[in-house]
């Protein structure tokens, strides 16, 4: 038999090279395809709390069900694995893969971080979103996020929120003056410019400390989450609107590095996971709210109050001081706010002819709450 030639030789070493080498990357995406990751995600909410609680609980249903049990998520509610204000922490750390929070609990270490969950008189959700989606708010809110080892990602949104609960009317600007009240973020700070003595806890502790006289008022979410808290049993009149949180964008913050150790489909999974609880989470408070506001009205005979127009006015006014001495604080944060700032004029522009002068059609006689 006649040798091969040379050429002939290395022509079927590399056909089999070739070969081995697709084998090889067929093995490989196979052993991808089969390796189980196990994650612990922890929360700033108390465990299966009514919407933000609940949220993390679906993300890890369908996390579960789209990856056919290769990433499984265990949720750990506020306290359980960690406190509240420190989920931030876990997931940097790396003792939880994954958290949900609202980053305005963040404020100590990176202030800026208040521009993405709730800014007074800024934003509301839909506008948020579309900020955040395509108007470069998702890329400065990462690189906020850069030096802490996380990535974040928009995973829920409350709507507007209510103005808060109080023990005793608030007719002007001097009945806010001494009280104790729980309420974070840059809300929070305003209220403290008006004369408020400002007390930060998780909504766990709400109830017992609004019931014991700790804290003589308090804002939590909206009607869903504050029924189900029985704020109503600790304080008599509930105030709107909720000019301090247009909306709270909540976040699932995630550690870099295990992000990183996920195959690509995974990581695709848990983005489209996330994804989906953005959206139901704010859908479950549009549909449950207001059957919870009756409830309280109707059957708890909670006394409903519009926050008085001078209180609005001076809240305001302290808001964009509030806002403006944010933006100064670092040239990180004078950027996000020329975007955010940029953008609320633009759709705002928008919104007034349509959201807005549809809702005015809508109801010519305005508010009818009183």
């Amino acid at each position: 038999m006649k040798a091969k030639t040379l050429p002939t030789a290395i022509a079927m070493t590399t056909a089999l090279s070739a070969s081995l080498l697709a084998v090889s990357s067929v093995d490989n995406h196979a052993q991808a395809q089969e390796e189980e990751f196990r994650w612990k995600m922890v929360t700033s909410w108390p465990k299966n709390f009514p919407g933000v609680g609940q949220g993390p609980e679906r993300l890890s249903q369908l996390v579960d069900e789209m990856s056919d049990g290769r990433l499984t998520i265990e949720v750990f509610g506020a306290g359980q694995l960690v406190p509240g204000f420190e989920v931030f922490d876990a997931v940097s750390d790396g003792t939880a893969e994954l958290g949900h929070s609202a980053s305005y609990y963040w404020k100590g270490k990176a202030p800026a971080a208040q521009f993405f969950a709730a800014v007074p008189f800024g934003m509301n959700a839909q506008e948020m979103n579309a900020w955040l989606s395509y108007g470069g708010g998702m890329e400065l809110w990462n690189e906020l996020y850069d030096d802490f080892g996380v990535d974040v990602m928009v995973a829920g949104a409350s709507g507007v929120q209510m103005g808060g609960w109080y023990n005793k009317e608030i007719n002007s600007v001097a009945d806010l003056d001494g009280l104790k009240m729980r309420m974070p973020g840059l809300g929070g700070e305003v209220m403290s410019r008006m004369g408020v003595a400002i007390v930060n806890m998780p909504g766990g502790e709400i109830f017992t400390s609004l019931q014991s006289g700790a804290i003589d008022a308090t804002e939590w979410i909206g009607p869903y989450n504050d029924l189900a808290f029985g704020l109503h049993q600790a304080a008599d009149y509930y105030y709107y609107p909720g000019w301090h949180e247009p909306t709270v964008m909540f976040e699932a913050i995630v550690n870099e590095e295990a992000f990183a150790e996920l195959p690509a489909d995974l990581q695709a999974i848990l983005r489209t996971a996330i994804s989906d609880i953005n959206q139901s989470v704010l859908d479950e408070y549009t549909a449950r709210n207001n059957d919870a506001l009756e409830t309280l009205v109707n059957e708890h005979d909670v006394e409903l109050r519009r926050i008085p127009d001078d209180v609005l006015a001076q809240a305001r006014e302290h808001s964009q001081d509030v806002v403006a001495e944010l933006a100064e604080s670092s040239e990180l944060a004078t950027r996000i706010y020329d975007s955010y700032q940029a953008f609320q004029e633009k759709v705002e522009d928008y919104h007034a002819i349509s959201e807005q002068a549809y809702y005015n059609a809508r109801n010519p006689e305005g508010d009818t709450a009183q």
